[in-house]
């Protein structure tokens, strides 16, 4: 039987999970988290950033235009994710895996996959389902979503 993972993240934790028998119970194998994706852009700042950056006359950069703190978070946060699971892989940990995570997220965890990561994803659903425990979300794969990992 292929060893199959589930990631179920989102900004501030990821879920690893494995699928270990026919009955598609889950085991947690990891549980990643990112403390600093619950706060907000003011309590991650340290400095006041410039209102505006360049050479005079170059064409101010508008503030709406930098990344947040939060966003920041968030990618480096998808970085982690990817380094783990690039790990895993050359360890040989999983054959396959599901990527269950809001649509922003997992747009920002897919840029962070390796190529050979990549080559292992059987199924990605945009939802957040980070929350559930691995019974929940076994049962939401057996009935909820009518998918199954």
């Amino acid at each position: 039987m292929a060893t199959t993972w589930i990631v179920a993240a989102d900004e501030s934790r990821a879920r690893v999970l494995q699928v270990t028998d026919h009955q598609q119970r889950l085991t947690e194998v990891q549980d990643l988290e990112n403390p600093s994706a619950r706060r907000q852009d003011r309590e991650l700042q340290t400095d006041a950033e410039p209102r505006f950056s360049g050479r005079p006359g170059a064409g101010p950069a508008s503030d709406s235009e930098r990344q947040s703190a939060v966003e920041h978070s968030a990618r480096t946060f998808a970085r982690e994710v990817g380094r783990y699971l690039d790990q895993a892989r050359i360890e040989h940990r999983f054959d396959q895996l599901v990527l269950v995570a809001p649509p922003k997220f997992l747009g920002a965890l897919r840029k962070e996959l390796d190529k050979e990561v990549e080559k292992l994803v059987a199924e990605e659903l945009p939802k957040d389902l980070s929350w559930l425990n691995a019974r929940e979300l076994e049962r939401y794969f057996a009935k909820g979503s009518g998918r199954e990992p």
